[in-house]
């Protein structure tokens, strides 16, 4: 294991809908220090700022270095070309317009903020440090409180005009379930934490049998969190089991679609929910993927991201 001594220091912040991870990276990629929170769900951009220095700066200390001068940040939402503002992230308390995130954390840590696409940088982990190291392209369908994507090809990413690898904006059923970017049918709507979560508790309101909210409770959570549809799948719930492999599907013919698009020689399956989920789910994306190939008899290889809940991180770090 490194030291703070031996190699110099980056620090990065993974901002989700659920949770934020700060990590206090060397240069070989490896964590020297971190700390997770819960994000906050009130309070706006105020208090989202405020558990983000909170986190860096126990991950700071748990590394034993100062709080660097310059700080990344993996963002849900779009990322102006300066990498200063963030817009539209709607799993964010107060996000839904443009907030100023880099002017508002740097005031609070006293540092320079870089900002990225959350996916987009745990793809750059991927590819530099990853899962992605022996692919020249391929995809990445970050499973977590939303559906993020992203797209590397001859070992870059593509960024498109700033918004390229919205997997899960893919329509996956014309006039289907309404998403949380307010259209219909897209994979998000189907597969996404916070969509599985609002279905669970419509179908559990109208009389569905499930033991979810009882684990959440148990566990003291508020939300369905990753952990709690783990257990709930772990113990046979019915209604956990039907919802998730209804997002494994939904998943798959998005991922399957934007393969046929781009023939990439690989698919990479990361988030909250696809790391916790793990191997297994990712197999079953698989299998359900081939009856959407245009070429079935020449699938991608679909695998678990290697950097786990730390990608985010260590790609925002490596900004």
């Amino acid at each position: 294991m490194a030291t703070p001594g031996s190699l110099s220091t980056h620090a990065g912040i993974d901002l989700g809908g659920t949770k934020i991870q700060a990590a206090i990276v060397a240069d070989d990629g490896s964590v020297l220090g971190s700390a997770r929170l819960a994000t906050p769900t009130t309070g706006g951009p105020e208090s989202v700022v405020a558990a983000l220095a909170k986190s860096l700066r126990e991950a700071a200390l748990a590394a034993g270095v100062n709080v660097p001068k310059r700080i990344g940040v993996g963002t849900p939402g779009s990322v102006d070309p300066r990498r200063t503002t963030v817009t539209g992230a709607r799993n964010l308390s107060g996000f839904e317009g443009t907030v100023p995130l880099a002017a508002l954390l740097g005031a609070a840590l006293g540092a320079q903020i870089v900002l990225g696409n959350d996916v987009g940088v745990a793809l750059d982990a991927e590819a530099a440090l990853g899962a992605g190291v022996d692919l020249a392209s391929f995809i990445g369908v970050w499973w977590g409180t939303g559906i993020g994507g992203g797209v590397v090809l001859d070992g870059q990413r593509w960024l498109g005009r700033g918004a390229a690898g919205e997997i899960g904006h893919v329509v996956v059923e014309m006039g289907g379930r309404r998403c949380p970017c307010g259209r219909e049918g897209c994979v998000e709507a189907y597969a996404g934490r916070r969509a599985l979560e609002e279905r669970a508790r419509k179908l559990h309101a109208s009389g569905h049998k499930t033991r979810l909210f009882k684990i959440a409770e148990k566990k003291g959570r508020e939300r369905l969190t990753s952990g709690v549809w783990a257990k709930a799948l772990e113990e046979g719930d019915e209604l956990a089991d039907e919802l998730i492999e209804h997002a494994v599907r939904a998943i798959a013919a998005g991922a399957a679609s934007a393969v046929n698009l781009l023939d990439v020689e690989g698919v990479v399956i990361g988030g909250g929910l696809g790391t916790r989920l793990g191997e297994p789910y990712v197999a079953k994306i698989a299998a359900a993927m081939q009856q959407h190939l245009f070429r079935p008899e020449r699938p991608p290889l679909v695998c678990l991201s290697k950097l786990g809940d730390f990608a985010g991180a260590v790609g925002a770090a490596l900004l």
